[in-house]
């Protein structure tokens, strides 16, 4: 299975989930879309708006393939799982955005090599066809959080303040 979210951004992304469609059209893998405000009446390919969390985390552990919109608490959350995603960007110059962020985080994370990103969606079938060779090149675990770290620091420093 292929599971595709785009998020729960309130500008429709309809330029990959129309994709996506037409690319479940003529292959023989199931794509679950996660399409929030997208409205389009897929064909092929199976659309739910909105999953929750653990419907999420559901999709993304069953899945062979996760494409996730640009926004980079999702990938993340598809590096935490193990996993490398295929990263589409949203884009100013489709209305998909009010600016071109999702792009230059992605071309960040791209250079640390824990995602396969695609700008120019026409590719994206090719990254599907080859995901298996590309993201055995990369490491998802590249990708860790400082969080526990972060939160130690500052409650150093608080409890410093605070004496």
């Amino acid at each position: 299975m292929i599971f595709v979210t785009v998020g729960t951004h309130e500008q429709p992304f309809r330029r990959l989930v129309e994709y996506m469609d037409n690319w479940a059209s003529e292959h023989d893998e199931e794509v679950l879309i996660q399409a929030g405000y997208t409205d389009y009446r897929a064909k092929y390919a199976k659309i739910k708006k909105f999953l929750p969390r653990e419907e999420m985390a559901k999709c993304i552990s069953q899945a062979r393939i996760v494409i996730t919109h640009g926004g980079p608490a999702c990938y993340s959350e598809v590096l935490r799982a193990g996993k490398v995603p295929v990263v589409v960007p949203r884009s100013k110059k489709f209305g998909e955005q009010y600016d071109d962020h999702q792009i230059e985080i992605g071309r960040e994370f791209k250079k640390r090599n824990n995602i396969l990103f695609v700008e120019d969606i026409d590719t994206l079938s090719e990254t599907i066809e080859h995901y298996d060779e590309l993201s055995k090149k990369l490491d998802p675990s590249a990708c860790h959080s400082n969080n526990d770290e972060f939160c130690a620091h500052l409650n150093k420093i608080v409890d410093q303040m605070l004496k």
